[in-house]
């Protein structure tokens, strides 16, 4: 029954992971370039990341416009790429210490999503552009 009445919108469930996915990308990324470069970088010095002056504005950028660009699905493939890259090293460096709840659950969450556009694509609708 449930197949009957959403199997019609199937390809359109890699545009709906693309947008939840996008929401917490973009708005970190946004959220870090309102609250500044050095701010961002005391954080990851805080937080022991290495070179973090350099990492700051790497980050944000990789969140911003990779965020940007799954929404947009532009891309998605290398910015699913990036994004998870960014996710691992968070995961590693700050929020495994903390522990599961309020710590890595989220980051988790976000590799098994960003993981599945990795694999699939930005399905529809998308401007294109995927590598």
């Amino acid at each position: 029954m449930l197949e009957t009445i959403f199997g019609r919108y199937r390809n359109y469930s890699l545009f709906v992971l693309r947008l939840f996915v996008e929401i917490v990308f973009f708005t970190h990324g946004t959220l870090k370039f309102m609250g500044g470069l050095q701010g961002f970088a005391r954080y990851l010095a805080q937080h022991d990341v290495p070179l973090p002056v350099v990492m700051a504005p790497i980050v944000m950028t990789i969140e911003f416009f990779g965020g940007l660009g799954l929404i947009l699905g532009m891309y998605t493939r290398a910015a699913a790429l990036l994004l998870g890259i960014v996710m691992l090293v968070a995961m590693l460096t700050v929020t495994l210490r903390i522990g599961f709840a309020g710590g890595y659950d989220l980051n988790l969450v976000c590799l098994g999503g960003l993981l599945s556009l990795l694999l699939a694509g930005p399905g529809e609708p998308a401007i294109g552009g995927d590598l």
